[in-house]
């Protein structure tokens, strides 16, 4: 570890241990503010904690500041966006033993041989209760899956030769 990562974790190590009315001191010192009323000690701490590293380290990549920026102007970040699938790039996903292909069209999505125009509607048929259809076919994190429903196998589009499983370039 270099000598500045040395000093940042010292400095975080000390901001953690502080007593709340030497964080409170800090947190004046350090932007010049009075202090936020909702929150608590510890999220003073983190917010000390992040800032320091921020300096030290630098901050969030211009792709996490563009989705913040997004939800800061109208609560929908461009998450979505992150990932584009291309037309013709299938999607492999395995429920209760049976594995489903769905292939993104131009208009929507294709699975066994019907065009759709969401992929929530899919995982609706599938399975029989309502998901979130990026979310089940594992295009957006979040918590909870179906039981007996295994990882998602992006696959490269058709046409190009490329391993089971392998990842569309993003």
């Amino acid at each position: 570890m270099s000598a500045q990562g040395n000093s940042l974790e010292g400095e975080i190590v000390r901001i953690q241990a502080m007593k709340p009315d030497e964080v409170r001191a800090l947190w004046k010192q350090n932007f010049k503010k009075d202090l936020p009323k909702a929150l608590t000690c510890d999220l003073l701490v983190r917010t000390l904690c992040w800032s320091l590293q921020e300096k030290g380290l630098g901050g969030h990549t211009p792709a996490t500041l563009k989705v913040l920026a997004g939800y800061a102007k109208n609560g929908s970040g461009d998450a979505h966006g992150l990932r584009r699938l291309k037309p013709g790039t299938e999607i492999v996903r395995e429920y209760q033993g049976q594995r489903h292909t769905v292939v993104i069209t131009g208009q929507g999505f294709r699975w066994q041989d019907r065009e759709y125009t969401s992929l929530t509607a899919i995982a609706r048929l599938i399975t029989g209760s309502n998901w979130n259809g990026p979310r089940f076919f594992g295009l957006r994190e979040g918590l909870g899956r179906p039981p007996g429903m295994s990882n998602p196998t992006i696959g490269r589009r058709k046409g190009q030769d490329a391993e089971p499983g392998q990842a569309e370039d993003q």
